[in-house]
């Protein structure tokens, strides 16, 4: 993955986590090092726009772009501080991580549908679970690639 996208994949996994209540204090103090650096060096990035609304494509495009522009894939200890938010996330407890995505269990539903789910872990997971139609995930975003699987 190329670097700009390490750092937004960071970014939108550090602002979906920092949302959530059940985001360790390591999450919290990493991503906040994260935005800090951001603010002080690349005042023109949209990190507040993409936190009012993690889950947007377009308001993460605009942060890449802001980023692309200003060269800011080179920055060593921006990527360093976005690698160390990713691996904050990933290290958090399983109950913790469970809640920056969707997981189910023993589920008995007609339908399952989820509009859009970003998860810096399991984006979906669902165990012993059955639906009598379809099973409709729209986009999800997992992984420390932050790849979409449509």
């Amino acid at each position: 993955m190329d670097p700009i996208s390490i750092i937004v994949s960071a970014v939108v996994a550090g602002a979906t986590a920092a949302l959530k209540d059940t985001a360790g204090q390591v999450v919290r103090d990493s991503y906040a090092g994260l935005k800090q650096l951001l603010r002080d060096r690349y005042r023109g990035a949209s990190v507040e726009l993409l936190e009012q609304d993690p889950g947007s494509q377009s308001r993460e495009l605009v942060l890449k772009e802001d980023l692309q522009k200003a060269d800011a894939g080179k920055d060593e200890e921006l990527l360093r501080r976005a690698q160390a938010v990713l691996d904050a996330i990933e290290r958090q407890p399983p109950e913790q991580a469970a809640a920056l995505g969707v997981d189910l269990e023993r589920v008995k539903a007609a339908n399952i549908r989820a509009k859009e789910i970003v998860a810096a872990g399991t984006g979906f997971r669902a165990r012993d679970t059955e639906a009598s139609g379809d099973i409709d995930l729209g986009i999800v975003r997992a992984g420390v690639d932050g790849q979409k699987n449509d």
